[in-house]
């Protein structure tokens, strides 16, 4: 394995433990019943009872298990064995259907060879790739004819200005065509920050990288969607709304992005 993705995987497993007891990820509410996807998810997907789902980078599963719970088929793949494992564990437990396959991305192919009505994937995933065209060429693999490709992920536009702790507003550190490689040194972890996180590797795409990425596919575009709400607090001046997501004062700039793409 690259060892920038070795990297990653270090920090993936030890970060399954922090995110398991962290409030943010709210596995007690899901083992109550409750259904932990996002309002825009949830109205884009639509209704996928009786239909087969793909859920790419899928951590330990909580969103995989709420479309099991909604009545799709699905299956979940990650590269993090200590996410695969208690995914298993929490399907398991709470005796919802789910298969759950323990594979890096770019190599699954190797443990998955059918195709879905709906390939997913959603928030903080792409940053962890470092070839977008590969991602895309293998998420449109696993598309039936027909099907569909779907992603909610956060803005580009946001990655350009820190979001540590004091900031007031925004400050673009970064220009917005800076596609670099980042390494982030041992730091809190984003959900628990009185956890400590080994060394991480982030590669950051234009929302051009991504739409051009899936439409060389053959995937057909049926439309890119951009949000000024954001699902968690991401810059500490951020203010929650009446709708229960986070907003910039004013809503400046989109932070979440999603994509719809079909295979003819």
């Amino acid at each position: 394995m690259d060892e920038r993705l070795k990297a990653n995987l270090d920090a993936w497993n030890l970060m399954t433990g922090y995110h398991a007891a962290s409030p943010e990820y709210r596995l007690a509410e899901f083992k109550a019943g409750e259904n932990v996807l996002k309002p825009i998810e949830l109205r884009e997907v639509g209704d996928v009872r009786g239909k087969s789902l793909l859920h790419m980078q899928c951590h330990f599963g909580l969103d995989t298990m709420s479309w099991a719970r909604m009545g799709a088929n699905v299956t979940g793949v990650d590269f993090s064995d200590e996410a695969i494992a208690l995914a298993r564990s929490i399907s398991a437990e709470c005796k919802i259907p789910a298969r759950f396959l323990h594979s890096n991305i770019y190599d699954a192919a190797n443990v998955l060879r059918e195709q879905f009505d709906i390939v997913f994937t959603s928030y903080g995933a792409l940053c962890w790739l470092p070839d977008i065209n590969r991602w895309a060429e293998i998420a449109a693999s696993f598309v039936k004819p027909g099907g569909f490709f779907y992603i909610a992920e956060f803005h580009p536009l946001i990655l350009m200005s820190d979001n540590r702790r004091g900031m007031t507003k925004l400050e673009n550190e970064i220009s917005y065509f800076h596609t670099a490689m980042r390494v982030d040194p041992p730091g809190p972890d984003y959900s628990d920050h009185t956890k400590i996180v080994s060394e991480s590797h982030e590669w950051m795409y234009r929302l051009g990288d991504i739409v051009s990425a899936l439409a060389a596919t053959g995937l057909r575009i049926e439309y890119l969607h951009e949000f000024a709400e954001c699902i968690y607090q991401h810059f500490p001046f951020m203010k929650q709304g009446s709708d229960g997501m986070w907003h910039i004062e004013g809503d400046p700039i989109p932070t979440i992005f999603s994509i719809k793409a079909t295979k003819p």
